[in-house]
């Protein structure tokens, strides 16, 4: 089963079966601390009628509890029914604890989270003190032993302050998805409106002198169809070129970049929680394969390092050597994870090397050290060395040609 399909979102309703239940048991494991509630009905210390009114007030008051908390932090209620529910649980918990006894002043704590995890700050810090304050009032009011009242402020305090801190997490993660998902549109749209911009500059003189040697055309053909077979020969030209312009385009949009993919490295890195290395700057004057070839595999990378590696740190190298068989870019990827798994190269890898070999480049990978990495191998191979400890290295060369500037 898909790891969506079982994972709740912070802030968001459960969308299936699944994802109720394990929202529910979330919620719900807190209730442990009902033990003594239900050991005093369980022990028999009260009338049979004393006891069927306290099973039905104490069922009453956990599902009030667990269906505000549960809609609540799904999606907010409205303000009037949040502070009705809040006003009932405190009074039944006052009633309950009156006319039942001790072990029933628990039920505070749970309205003292109930107030943390659906209030706003303001009204949460001075009604959570509020609630601890008519706790140990009604504990006071008959001969209840201190030890248990003093034993239950920190739990109540301490209960309702960090439901605060949690649904201001809520609310922020919430902010923050609704802030990617703006940004993401907006690149989206900034994206169309450049795709539309270059199209237009592209095609639109093009498709003007189409239309402006049809009609020249047209008017040639009675009377001058030599003269019009030459314009509908200049037309066919211009479309021709008009193709290859749109063409050409099209595949600079879905050719990645170097430049892209390091931006898109350092930025999958962070949203990860690893720190990240990355460089800012790329050589001048790269040939197109090589630099499609090491953004291919700059993004498998990454890609390994953020979902399998565990790392905590990530360092990208970029390079220009000199070698006995001339000029090479080096591009290095290194983290501090747990290492390779096998001897064997994985998909990824195995892509990478036949990417490499179509341009002679080489692959080398090494377990065992952070850091970049060194060493040969032949094109496309993948070559791996053994080590002892934690990260893994990946290392890829592509040759350059003579007149791409000295090295740096």
């Amino acid at each position: 089963m898909n790891d969506d399909e079982t994972s709740v979102g912070t802030g968001h309703p459960p969308t299936n079966r699944k994802q109720f239940w394990i929202k529910l048991l979330w919620i719900g494991i807190w209730l442990a601390f009902m033990s003594a509630p239900v050991k005093d009905l369980a022990g028999g210390h009260h009338t049979p009628w004393g006891t069927v009114l306290g099973w039905l007030g104490l069922l009453t008051f956990v599902g009030s509890y667990l269906l505000l908390l549960f809609r609540h932090t799904s999606r907010p209620l409205d303000r009037r029914v949040v502070h009705a529910s809040i006003a009932f649980l405190g009074l039944l918990s006052t009633v309950l604890t009156l006319t039942l006894g001790t072990s029933w002043l628990v039920l505070f704590v749970y309205v003292s989270v109930s107030v943390g995890a659906t209030l706003p700050l303001r009204t949460a810090r001075w009604l959570i003190p509020a609630v601890v304050a008519v706790m140990v009032a009604v504990g006071l009011t008959d001969d209840h032993p201190r030890e248990i009242i003093t034993a239950l402020i920190f739990p109540a305090l301490l209960g309702g302050f960090s439901m605060t801190g949690v649904r201001q997490l809520i609310r922020t993660t919430i902010e923050l998805r609704e802030a990617r998902a703006t940004v993401a549109q907006l690149a989206a749209n900034e994206e169309r409106l450049r795709l539309a911009r270059d199209l237009h500059d592209l095609l639109g003189h093009s498709l003007s002198l189409i239309t402006l040697k049809s009609e020249l055309a047209g008017r040639m053909l009675p009377d001058h169809p030599e003269r019009a077979a030459a314009q509908v020969a200049d037309i066919e030209q211009v479309s021709r070129q008009a193709l290859i312009d749109v063409r050409s385009a099209v595949t600079g949009y879905r050719r990645p970049t170097l430049p892209g993919e390091l931006a898109g490295a350092r930025t999958a890195l962070a949203a990860a929680g690893i720190a990240a290395d990355v460089p800012a700057e790329v050589p001048d004057d790269l040939p197109e394969k090589p630099e499609e070839v090491l953004a291919w595999a700059l993004r498998e990378a990454v890609t390994n390092v953020v979902r399998h590696s565990g790392a905590r740190h990530c360092t990208v190298t970029l390079a220009r050597r000199q070698t006995l068989d001339g000029k090479v870019l080096e591009l290095a990827v290194s983290d501090d994870g747990v290492g390779a798994s096998g001897t064997t190269p994985g998909n990824g890898l195995t892509g990478i090397g036949e990417r490499l070999a179509a341009v002679d480049g080489t692959l080398t990978t090494r377990s065992g050290r952070y850091g970049p990495g060194s060493g040969k191998s032949g094109p496309g191979s993948g070559r791996t060395d053994s080590g002892s400890g934690k990260g893994f290295t990946l290392t890829l060369t592509v040759p350059l040609g003579s007149g791409l500037g000295s090295d740096e």
